[in-house]
């Protein structure tokens, strides 16, 4: 059940990346509710595991998880930082539209 779980949030993760690198539509709150459900179910499935005595079936799902959550991590933080230069942009245009430079040292463009 724990490997099933694991499977089903590394499906997840997969998918919202392969979203993401694919520029195709994605929704947000239904993945984050998965994700959040996966989380929840880990945690129940996992208290009192040794950590110890993971046999290598379990070992390699954890391994394979480990790095679909970093490959995310690393597709999602860059499509942050577009999005925070995106709303840079869009803010100086705004500035620049509404004021005709009288009260600011920065340059019209």
């Amino acid at each position: 059940m724990l490997i099933a779980s694991l499977k089903r949030l590394d499906a997840t993760v997969s998918a919202e990346t392969e979203a993401l690198l694919a520029h195709r539509p994605i929704d947000q709150d239904a993945v984050n509710r998965r994700k959040g459900q996966s989380l929840l179910e880990l945690t129940r499935l996992t208290r009192g595991l040794d950590p110890e005595r993971v046999d290598p079936e379990l070992a390699e799902q954890l391994a394979r998880l480990r790095r679909s959550l970093q490959r995310n991590q690393e597709v999602v933080g860059l499509h942050l930082r577009a999005v925070e230069e995106i709303a840079e942009i869009v803010n100086d245009a705004i500035q620049d539209a509404e004021s005709d430079g009288t009260y600011s040292a920065r340059r019209r463009r």
